[in-house]
């Protein structure tokens, strides 16, 4: 066991700066979270509400198991776009009847839940997670709105059937677009008696309601296998259908179901989001996410950009490689290389930590302005085809303003997240920005995602040798 320690000290100015800095992030970022919760605004969600519906979180919650965690992802798509805060979606992973599902929920009350580019791209991404993941995918259909310029989601969510992957939808109410097609592309269909509707084409906005054009009676869309006599109904019954899937997880459990919490307190995490490269040290935020703040370093003597080690996360083995600069040195590039080899061998999920600053590389002696020389590029060469080649989960962490690539950077991550920064807006390929307290916990349920997939490494990463 090798414990990590700290030098952050509480009463340090500094510190407490810095603390202050990330809160008023934090800030920002909840009043979008906010935006987002409030759909199409009071008078559409008193009308939803009206009528005898459920909002698109409430349907999730009575779905989901009775106190269980929900794992929203993209909350805030779309923030300072002209399109809603939250892309008139709600996506993410938690418990059916103990079997972890990826949910996707139309919100109606956004423009009859009208589905924009921002909508497909959020869609697209749950599904390719629950593929990924072999997760079971569970579709809360409500989505009058014309669909989207940017492809398809039918054809995305057909994909799922290729990798054996169960999908239930519910249909709630009008249906039209790509969404019309989900039922027919589902597993298990349930519609609610006297609100599902599925539009044959698409629906003509007047003002700001959408105004359905000819439309498949109430009652079961085609071959519907279950008719809910209302909303909760049809939830009980897509609960119902997940249970009697007989799921099992392929991956291997965690090595404890009691890990012990980190020895230090995660509010200093507050204090490293804001802090630069130049002070910032992985270990820091180590020995605040890992299970005893125990880390087992890789090479310590070797590279001192780079981090890399093992540890365990909420009783899961992982590895490491956490670095603040975008370029590695060749003998960090090695070490990295190396790691991932290892990694692969022992099918241990890895997590790439990043800090990017656009002031400043990884090394003091290379120019501000300096572009990457022939050099560079051919001392990246290994690493980059080592993540190319690299099949265990991968799972990315990004701290700070990201100014560009890095080697280290899977390319394909089973899961992405950042901690906020300024202005506070996530990347278009995140899976979400999140507080930096909660690292810990959206890193255990990412963990236990993965592992609903069985975990496998490559047999050969590749060494290329110049």
């Amino acid at each position: 066991m090798t414990l990590l320690g700290t030098s952050l000290d509480p009463r340090d100015p500094a510190y407490l700066e810095g603390r202050g800095i990330t809160l008023q992030w934090l800030a920002a970022l909840e009043s979008a979270l906010d935006e987002a919760r409030a759909g199409g605004g009071e008078k559409w969600v008193t009308r939803h509400h009206a009528r005898g519906k459920l909002l698109p979180r409430e349907r999730i919650e009575m779905l989901l198991d009775q106190d269980s965690p929900f794992l929203e992802l993209s909350a805030v798509a779309a923030w300072r776009s002209e399109f809603p805060v939250g892309a008139s979606v709600v996506t993410g992973i938690g418990a059916v009847e103990g079997v972890e599902c990826v949910v996707i929920a139309n919100d109606p009350t956004v423009n009859g839940g009208a589905v924009n580019p921002y909508t497909a791209e959020k869609i697209r991404r749950a599904a390719r997670i629950a593929s990924e993941n072999r997760l079971p995918l569970v579709n809360l259909v409500e989505s009058a709105g014309e669909a989207a310029p940017a492809g398809s989601i039918a054809r995305e969510l057909s994909r799922l059937t290729s990798h054996r992957v169960p999908t239930v939808c519910v249909v709630f109410g009008a249906t039209s677009g790509d969404a019309a097609y989900l039922p027919a592309l589902s597993d298990y269909t349930i519609v609610v008696r006297g609100h599902a509707k599925v539009l044959t084409i698409h629906p003509q906005r007047t003002g700001v309601e959408v105004r359905a054009t000819p439309v498949v009676p109430a009652g079961p869309p085609g071959p519907a296998d279950q008719l809910a006599e209302d909303e909760r109904d049809g939830l009980r019954l897509a609960r119902q259908c997940v249970r009697r899937l007989n799921w099992r997880k392929q991956g291997p459990p965690p090595r404890t179901t009691s890990p012990r919490e980190p020895r230090y307190d995660t509010e200093a995490l507050l204090t490293l989001a804001a802090m630069e490269p130049a002070r910032f040290d992985p270990r820091e935020v180590l020995a605040r996410i890992l299970d005893d703040s125990d880390f087992d370093e890789f090479k310590p003597g070797q590279g001192s950009v780079l981090v890399a080690g093992w540890g365990e996360l909420h009783g899961y083995p992982v590895g490491v490689l956490a670095s603040p600069g975008i370029w590695l040195s060749p003998a960090e590039s090695r070490k990295a290389v190396h790691f991932l080899q290892l990694a692969n061998a022992t099918t241990t999920p890895v997590i790439f930590l990043k800090h990017h600053s656009e002031t400043r590389h990884h090394t003091e002696t290379r120019p501000r302005n300096e572009t990457k020389s022939d050099d560079d590029v051919r001392h990246d060469a290994p690493l980059v085809h080592a993540v190319a080649k690299s099949t265990v989960p991968h799972l990315v962490l990004t701290i700070g303003p990201e100014s560009g690539g890095t080697p280290a950077h899977a390319d394909q991550p089973r899961f992405q997240f950042s901690w906020p920064r300024p202005p506070a807006e996530p990347a278009a390929a995140d899976d979400g920005v999140i507080d930096p307290r909660d690292t810990r916990t959206v890193l255990g349920l990412c963990l236990s995602a993965v592992h609903s997939a069985a975990v496998a490494g490559a047999e050969h990463v590749g060494v290329f040798r110049p």
